[in-house]
């Protein structure tokens, strides 16, 4: 039964990567392929003998002494856990993204627009490659590109020079969620598991991390498309908003609230990010009825109904197939998870790799392992691989071991466009191909990758 499931999973992972090919929505396999998954799970679950207990991050060796209604028990506790947490990230996606449009609504990104003077497509390149960096390491990788990506959009015109920019902001986003425990939801997990600090996270991936965004940025800008300059959005001659500024500073202000809220609460992010969107939303709603707020956001024929409440057309703006599709593919990947299938895999690295250079700890964890796990990080999601390793590994905190991890499946992810959740929600505000990203991208975010790592050796042994 579990290689049906595997089946399943590979089968629909190719349907979403051959999308343009097949004339189907990606996010169609991605819901059949996590409803299959889970489907199979119930039906053959007395056949499995072991079990991902994702709540406590435990293998469960015992789990096939359990009877049928233990193990159905268990099973919906599970599928429970992972709606929930998968709900997490969605409800965090769709705050996020209706605060973007709130801004976008009163024409805030214009401010920005107006700061950019120049049209360099290699000065955009290193400006948005650098913001990407900053603003992931303090309101996390998922939301600087929903951000970037929108003000992107809002800058340069043509779609087909405008995806390179996006490919080059995904690697960048990952790399500056890497060094900071709220920068990514893999590092988040470390940190919150007690396995790595603040600052020693910061010491030990800051250089790497700069160095996996700097060296692809650099490459890129020798490359023909970065040459020469961009064609910048046409202004529109239409009155602004006298509220275009204040908004972009009190959405933006209130999306780097989010961690500051999670810090001082130990509540997680998505309650934050309500917090912030419904005081986004009370300001939106107070100008747009006020007599002086002038929209500028080519409404037609909703300009009337979208004038009464700013924060209804927003929400209607949001991409839902986008939503839909990061649900399936992460429950589908959770199925994965449950069945300890990757578990296997990282074990099975781990006895059968050789050593390459120093070894981590103790028992003998190769650098190689670790490389590899940031691999796989592209192929299936990092945040199971990363939960494996939490229960395959007991170094102490702070081990060099775990940072390594943080690093490998931070920015592993950046070599498939699917990733890693910046690269999906890239894809799903751009419609970025999948081969194109592959072909294009790729191989940029490999070479980071490994400058990266080898920074990060040399890090080790000085620290």
């Amino acid at each position: 039964m579990e290689t049906v499931i595997i089946l399943v999973f590979v089968f629909g992972y190719l349907a979403i990567t051959l999308e343009h090919n097949i004339k189907i929505d990606k996010l169609i396999p991605a819901l059949v392929m996590m409803a299959i998954s889970w489907a199979l799970i119930s039906l053959g679950i007395d056949d499995f003998s072991q079990w991902f207990d994702s709540a406590k991050h435990n293998l469960m060796e015992n789990f096939g002494l359990l009877n049928h209604e233990e193990k159905m028990h268990l099973m919906e506790e599970t599928l429970l856990h992972h709606l929930g947490k998968t709900a997490e990230i969605l409800v965090f996606l769709l705050g996020a993204m209706t605060i973007v449009e709130i801004i976008d609504y009163f024409d805030g990104f214009s401010t920005i627009k107006s700061a950019v003077n120049f049209n360099s497509r290699k000065k955009l390149l290193w400006m948005f490659s650098i913001l990407a960096f900053v603003l992931s390491a303090i309101i996390d990788n998922l939301t600087a590109t929903i951000v970037l990506i929108s003000i992107l959009q809002k800058i340069v015109k043509d779609r087909d020079v405008r995806i390179w920019f996006a490919g080059l902001i995904i690697i960048a986003a990952n790399a500056g969620g890497a060094w900071s425990p709220i920068g990514d939801v893999t590092t988040t997990m470390l940190w919150i598991g007690d396995k790595v600090s603040t600052g020693k996270l910061f010491s030990y991936l800051f250089i790497p991390s700069v160095i996996c965004m700097a060296v692809p940025t650099f490459i890129a800008s020798m490359l023909p498309i970065f040459k020469g300059t961009v064609a910048l959005q046409d202004e529109d001659n239409k009155p602004k908003s006298k509220f275009s500024s204040t908004m972009l500073f009190l959405g933006l202000g209130a999306i780097i609230f989010v961690p500051v809220f999670k810090v001082i609460t130990h509540l997680p992010p998505y309650v934050g990010m309500m917090l912030s969107l419904g005081v986004v939303a009370i300001f939106a709603e107070v100008y747009s009825n006020s007599k002086f707020a002038i929209s500028a956001s080519g409404l037609g024929e909703h300009e009337e109904h979208a004038s009464h409440s700013p924060v209804h057309y927003s929400l209607s703006k949001i991409e839902l197939p986008s939503i839909l599709f990061f649900l399936g593919i992460l429950m589908a990947v959770a199925a994965l998870e449950s069945l300890g299938i990757l578990f296997g895999f990282a074990d099975t690295l781990q006895q059968n790799m050789p050593m390459m250079g120093t070894e981590l700890h103790g028992e003998g964890v190769s650098d190689l392992v670790v490389l590899l796990l940031g691999v796989g990080s592209a192929v299936i999601d990092n945040v199971p691989l990363v939960a494996a390793s939490l229960g395959m590994f007991s170094e102490p905190m702070d081990n060099e071991l775990w940072h390594f991890i943080a690093y490998s499946a931070g920015t592993g992810g950046s070599m498939l466009i699917i990733g890693s959740a910046a690269g999906v929600v890239a894809m799903g505000m751009e419609k970025i191909d999948f081969f194109w990203y592959l072909k294009k991208i790729s191989w940029l975010a490999l070479i980071g990758f490994i400058a990266g790592a080898a920074a990060f050796m040399v890090t080790r042994a000085i620290f």
